[in-house]
């Protein structure tokens, strides 16, 4: 039987990977783990492509246990992590014997927690991509029980130098704080909304139950168009901060579609996006107005501290006799 992950508390978990670029031309949202930022930190810790698959965790509790040793990775949102009944750090690489019960509990602050195994998880691809995709009912969300496949062609792994504190990797861990700040750049009706513009990054807004990967809807003192007439569907960007007649704003995020017809008053920036992931339902925003070039400017310092850790972790894994897996070409990357 191949070695597999046995699923004892699911919560609300599903395999993802960086989503299904290159497809809205056919009308398909991106999907995709929605803190981008954190899924690949959590593959690039355990030696894998940042795009491998790997399972997404969001608010609820988690446990699985392994049928072979494994080497496994969690990011994302603080959270209780144990394997064993033992306390072990996130952000860093951990050693897991077969049978030891892996638990994910209390994640706080933030939504959703990544976990990584060293030569992924196997899982159904659609277009490139595993991600679940709620319109064309496809992706694998997790249940109770479930068997999920360890999908590698390498020697189990545990290191006794990975049971110990001996390498930190000094990954800079994003923040998680009670009230997020989101970077914003100008979208493309920002001038029919006047002076009235400025309420965006003035205001206070908390995100609404009512919110989930296709957009969040937060509710405050939204700005008010100026402009009359209507605005006709168009193609939208992942990211677009869509205000329609009422009292919310609507972020969209990874599932969105691709097109719609509300104005676009903001787009959130590709960092900000990966923080956008992180905010729970109750939780306040504020937005913060960046230049296109700071955004890009942002997104790349992101880029280069992952290829810095994937150098440190390259360089600990190869004095340890870790196999590690060649990155993605940088277009497949993006």
């Amino acid at each position: 039987m191949a070695d597999h992950l046995v699923i004892h508390r699911a919560g609300i978990s599903a395999v993802q990977d960086l989503g299904r670029f290159g497809r809205s031309r056919f009308g398909l949202p991106v999907n995709g783990a929605l803190d981008q930022f954190s899924a690949r930190a959590a593959n690039v810790l355990v030696g894998n492509r940042e795009g491998d698959p790997l399972v997404e965790v969001a608010m609820l509790d988690f446990s699985c246990t392994p049928s072979t040793d494994v080497l496994l990775a969690v990011t994302g949102a603080p959270a209780d992590l144990t394997v064993g009944g033992v306390p072990r750090p996130q952000w860093e690489p951990t050693a897991v014997r077969a049978g030891e019960t892996v638990r994910i509990a209390g994640i706080r602050r933030g939504a959703r927690v990544y976990l990584a195994l060293h030569g992924s998880v196997e899982a159904p691809s659609l277009l490139g991509s595993c991600a679940p995709d709620t319109i064309l009912g496809f992706g694998r969300s997790l249940r109770d029980e479930d068997e999920l496949a360890i999908g590698r062609g390498i020697a189990p792994i545990d290191h006794p130098v990975l049971r110990h504190p001996v390498f930190r990797l000094g990954v800079p861990v994003p923040p998680f704080p009670e009230e997020w700040t989101i970077d914003v750049t100008d979208g493309p009706d920002i001038a029919e909304f006047g002076a009235s513009a400025a309420k965006l990054f003035d205001a206070e807004y908390t995100v609404s139950p009512q919110s989930n990967h296709i957009g969040l809807r937060m509710r405050g003192d939204v700005p008010q168009r100026e402009a009359r007439g209507e605005v006709l569907s168009r193609g939208v960007p992942v990211g677009a901060v869509e205000v329609p007649a009422g009292e919310e704003l609507l972020v969209l995020h990874r599932g969105r579609g691709v097109t719609a017809g509300y104005p676009v008053l903001a787009v959130v920036t590709a960092t900000g996006l990966s923080a956008l992931g992180q905010v729970r339902p109750g939780q306040r925003v504020r937005f913060r107005k960046r230049s296109v070039e700071e955004a890009v400017a942002a997104y790349r310092a992101q880029r280069n501290t992952l290829r810095a850790l994937r150098k440190r972790v390259s360089t600990v894994f190869d004095a340890l006799r870790i196999p590690t897996t060649t990155p993605a070409p940088a277009t497949e990357a993006l």
